[in-house]
């Protein structure tokens, strides 16, 4: 079965460190760009930065014990990627909003994730779950 993949645009308020932090940082392949926007791969889907000077507006909603930002977006990775970015974040000085932990341990849905925010304080999650079947558990 082929997925859909997604299209999601944020506000940036720097579109240099949205090139700095997405490219470098994270890895993303640039797409398509021009004076107020950059296309990204986000592992086959595209993201968009467009440069917002106003910035985002958040909130946070009480999880597992922690104040996660709403909104936020992010990927489901595999246990070996999710390690992998953690220390490619971790290498770059990346400060996290929820260090990476297992939430849900022993639960349905048991998943390590970990928060950080880009340069314009946009929320992003990557999470990898013990059990892929567990994405949508109950």
């Amino acid at each position: 079965m082929t997925l859909p993949r997604f299209h999601l645009a944020m506000p940036v308020d720097d579109l240099a460190a949205a090139r700095r932090f997405y490219g470098e940082v994270l890895g993303l392949d640039q797409g398509r760009s021009a004076d107020t926007w950059v296309d990204w791969n986000l592992h086959g889907h595209q993201f968009v930065t467009h440069l917002a000077p106003a910035g985002p507006r958040q909130v946070h909603n009480p999880v597992d014990g922690h104040d996660v930002p709403v909104p936020h977006f992010g990927l489901i990775l595999t246990i070996e990627q999710f390690h992998e970015l953690a220390d490619r974040l971790r290498a770059a000085g990346t400060k996290f909003v929820i260090e990476p932990y297992v939430r849900f341990a022993g639960e349905p849905g048991e998943q390590w994730t970990m928060f950080l925010l880009d340069p314009a304080g946009n929320a992003l999650e990557f999470k990898a779950f013990a059990d892929d079947s567990q994405v949508f558990a109950a």
